[in-house]
């Protein structure tokens, strides 16, 4: 039995899945579903309830009679329910608790005694240990609009016996706020900004939940890129960072998300940052537009955007950010979410599992997935719709990483660039680089051609030289020694790590060297025609330039010929707020004459913007790249022969090295003299078609396959020291919802194969109550003797004693 992490393909508990790779005993906690209708039948693998991933699904709505609709209002999760409190029915603001049970799926009013808080709205709720904490809010009678005030006050709300208790805090207070952000962490309730009633804030408290009787507020110094005053936003904290996005920021609403460091074991703490946005290439998703009244919640390495209102609209797409990687991508929701029929009191019309666009809803997470209640819909209507939204939690792709490493530990390195007039050195692998880029293909095929043609007569000058332990060229080839004049060594580190990853490291804020070393790199991506690397350099250098370095920026521009880069340093001089500041400084009085000139004319008369809608050409990416070379892209240059089953499979050795620890240890120390390796997963030698899948995922990161691989590469995450059990969390989900009568005798197969008993009975189980169909399927004449002997079998001890005897007196 295999042990993995959740998928995140269904509902998941306890972690542990139940078929078997290799020949052990079934694990005793297997249930597959057995309900063998005539639509596609599926499996589940004791994950608890299945749930196809990226679902929405409408629950019920809370009955008036429990509580009425309501938007402004908090929700927290805490253990297998859903709290509301308070907000407004669009008539008066509310204090009352309402619980919802998401196994039951049934509302209630919890139970609660002692003085709750006054009915408030824009408040703020969290969970800590077995309590919820309400602070803050506005509070009055919005329907004679009357003794309305932002309050500071603490109450905690007891799940245990449903006591409500005001907290008496002494010393210093916040001040009274509504619509701000609040988090618990490291045992303490964190609030930010808000409005106080005349202003808005950006402020932050702290206090302690530990021990009621010394509790005290304690306002904390921030540092760095603090996010200006702003109510109306959410706040979520990942991998110990607190992240705050967009919001009502005055007349400028902007769609920044800024972090805060949390972490007490960071050298600088309380410390904000922006995150830039400047990496995402033009094509890639952009961040959510700007909006306030949204909500954010985290899960896993992700933050998950929904709602709000966005430019006097409201949209219902659900954005996703990943924490790791610092992009977004809209959440395609699954198929089942989008359209079911609805009766309703007037008739019947098409209604959508989703929920619609909405404004001042609330948010919480209970195990792998998001509930979200209520809300301001179309019209300024509350709403008392409940929706859940499930999650997936695969681990993440780590192509990018992995070849990262192989970059910056210079293992398995088959050449070594020879750069500009000082002769600088950087080594380098010829799979990554002759698959991302075709000017230095060509170079490393003129090279090698020499090297070839020099024999051994060009040893002394091409062959090998004494490289750094671990940097030699495998088997018995020279390093190949490649010359490249154009090109200076800090600029081609930048290129190759781009070649590797994707990225290029952003600019340091304010620093001017940072600048013009992506100008160095951006005239290399021109030369090698890397157009991908093209748009990533104008981006950043773009978005680096200001007030303090546009003039270095604009004379290097100049000086490179760069003429893009030159045209967007003169616009932003020119400006009006910018021109005065920058023809004052003294970096201006030591400009080159002609620039100088070229700014007073551009002052004085700009030229006519020039609109173009030709489509931006964004290159290719590191996976499309990786995709052709493994296609035939790559067949020039492969230095490993794989044998499956004694059949040859050429193939790159750093490639398989940067992403297998199984291949990396082999080829650092138990190299194959021949050169050949031979292919299987522990004792099991995989299909052709399952091995082709295994190298799509090393290659690229390609999770695509049949079911029946799926089968065969369960295990090869362990056996091929993957970075991680992404593919096997892939498979996992494959097998539990695409076995289906079509496929399900080449599953048998793989299943007979790999010795996946548990996964062979089902399929003998799905092929008993399927016959019919099942028999007129051209694989089964196909099968081999032993397998029609089970099915026969099979069907033999589902047939009972009464179909026997009236087959008997047919006969």
């Amino acid at each position: 039995t295999l042990t993995c992490i959740d998928s995140g393909g269904l509902v998941g508990c306890d972690g542990h899945v139940t078929m078997s790779c290799k020949s052990t005993k079934v694990a005793p906690s297997v249930d597959f579903d057995h309900s063998c209708s005539d639509s596609v039948e599926y499996l589940t693998l004791n994950f608890g309830p299945f749930e196809t991933v990226h679902r929405w699904r409408r629950l019920p709505p809370c009955d008036e009679f429990v509580g009425a609709r309501r938007s402004k209002h908090t929700v927290v999760a805490y253990r297998d329910a859903i709290y509301v409190f308070g907000g407004d029915n669009g008539k008066n603001m509310l204090n009352d608790l309402l619980r919802f049970d998401v196994k039951d799926c049934s509302w209630c009013r919890a139970f609660t005694t002692g003085t709750p808080p006054a009915p408030r709205y824009h408040h703020s709720a969290v969970v800590y240990g077995s309590s919820m904490f309400v602070f803050g809010g506005y509070t009055g009678d919005i329907y004679s609009n009357s003794n309305l005030k932002n309050k500071n006050d603490l109450f905690e709300y007891k799940f245990a016996t449903g006591q409500w208790t005001e907290w008496k805090v002494e010393g210093s207070l916040p001040v009274a706020r509504s619509a701000h952000g609040a988090t618990v962490y490291s045992d303490k309730l964190w609030i930010f900004a808000g409005y106080d009633g005349n202003a808005r804030l950006n402020d932050m408290w702290t206090i302690s939940l530990q021990d009621r009787e010394h509790a005290c507020w304690e306002e904390i110094e921030q540092s760095g890129e603090i996010p200006p005053s702003c109510c109306n936003f959410p706040v979520a904290v990942c991998r110990d960072k607190m992240f705050v996005f967009s919001g009502q920021s005055g007349a400028k609403i902007t769609n920044n998300l800024f972090q805060f460091e949390l972490n007490v074991n960071k050298a600088i703490l309380n410390e904000w940052t922006r995150i830039p946005t400047e990496h995402l290439l033009r094509g890639s998703p952009p961040p959510p537009q700007r909006r306030y009244g949204h909500t954010m919640v985290a899960f896993d390495r992700h933050l998950y955007v929904f709602g709000g209102a966005a430019d006097n609209t409201l949209p219902n797409e659900l954005h996703s950010y990943d924490v790791d990687s610092q992009t977004w991508e809209v959440i395609q929701p699954s198929l089942d979410s989008e359209v079911c029929a609805q009766r309703v009191s007037t008739g019947h019309r098409v209604g959508s599992l989703m929920p619609s666009g909405r404004l001042f809803h609330a948010a919480a997470v209970i195990q792998d997935a998001m509930y979200i209640f209520g809300g301001t819909v179309d019209n300024n209507v509350r709403s008392g719709e409940m929706y859940r939204f499930q999650f997936s939690c695969y681990p993440k792709c780590t192509l990018h990483e992995d070849y990262g490493k192989l970059f910056e530990n210079r293992q398995f390195c088959d050449v070594e660039f020879i750069l500009g007039e000082r002769e600088e050195r950087v080594l380098g692998h010829i799979a990554i680089v002759t698959a991302r880029c075709q000017w230095l293909r060509k170079k490393i095929l003129q090279a090698r051609d020499r090297q070839r043609q020099g024999g051994e007569e060009g040893a002394g000058a091409g062959g090998p030289r004494d490289i750094p332990g671990g940097t030699r060229a495998s088997g018995n080839q020279p390093m190949l020694e490649v010359h490249i004049r154009e090109a200076e060594a800090q600029p081609f580190e930048v290129l190759m790590q781009f070649l590797y990853t994707d990225k290029i490291q952003y600019p340091r804020r304010g620093h001017v060297q940072d600048v013009l070393l992506i100008m160095d790199v951006y005239k290399l991506a021109l030369s090698f025609k890397l157009s991908r690397l093209e748009q990533l350099c104008v981006q950043y250098i773009e978005a680096s330039v200001d007030l303090q370095n546009v003039l270095s920026v604009c004379e290097q521009a100049n000086k490179l010929q760069l003429d893009q880069l030159k045209e967007h340093c003169l616009n932003f001089v020119v400006k009006e707020t910018h021109f005065n500041q920058v023809i004052m400084t003294k970096e201006f009085e030591h400009l080159s004459t002609p620039l100088i000139v070229e700014i007073v004319r551009r002052k004085q008369q700009p030229p006519p913007r020039v609109y173009s809608d030709q489509p931006v050409d964004i290159g290719t990416s590191l996976v499309q790249d990786m995709k052709a070379y493994l296609e035939g892209g790559g067949l020039d240059f492969c230095d490993i022969v794989l044998l499956l089953d004694g059949h040859p499979r050429p193939a790159h050795k750093a490639i398989l090295a940067a992403r297998s620890s199984y291949f990396e240890a082999m080829f650092r120390s138990f190299m194959p003299e021949d050169g050949q390796v031979n292919i299987s997963i522990g004792e099991m030698v995989p299909s052709k078609q399952a091995f082709e899948s295994m190298l799509r995922y090393i290659y690229y990161g390609d999770v695509n396959m049949p079911p029946e691989d799926s089968l065969y590469l369960f295990a090869a995450p362990y056996y091929y020291g993957f970075s991680n059990n992404r593919l096997q969390a892939y498979c996992k989900q494959n097998l539990e919802m695409n076995v289906t009568v079509e496929n399900v005798l080449q599953i048998l197969e793989a299943a007979d194969k790999t010795q996946a008993w548990d996964m062979k009975k089902h399929c003998l189980h799905i092929i008993v109550h399927q016959f019919i169909k099942v028999s007129k399927l051209p694989n089964l004449r196909s099968l081999s003797q032993l397998l029609l002997l089970d099915i026969i079998e099979s069907l033999a001890s589902h047939i009972s004693d009464k179909q026997c005897a009236e087959m008997g007196s047919d006969i």
